[in-house]
């Protein structure tokens, strides 16, 4: 999602992206080293970073699922 590096996070290549969903998925919410072994998961980012990461992540599915953002594979001609 574009916003996501807009957002005061810093730059946020593909990888780093993807190893974070990785991370999310692998460490559950309610270990109190989630956002430690995420960084560490991802490299070259603080537990602060992947957290803000995080609350922008929960942000966008908010304004998706509120019908605010337009899905890009659905036509809005109902075809």
């Amino acid at each position: 999602m574009a916003s996501m590096s807009a957002h005061g996070s810093g730059v946020w290549t593909a990888k780093q992206n993807k190893a974070f969903e990785e991370a999310l998925a692998m460490y559950d919410q309610d270990r109190p080293d989630r956002w430690l072994n995420v960084a560490k998961a991802i490299g070259g980012k603080t537990e602060e970073e992947v957290k803000r990461h995080y609350q922008v992540l929960v942000e966008d599915v908010k304004h998706i699922e509120s019908g605010k953002v337009p899905f890009p594979y659905r036509s809005s001609r109902g075809s």
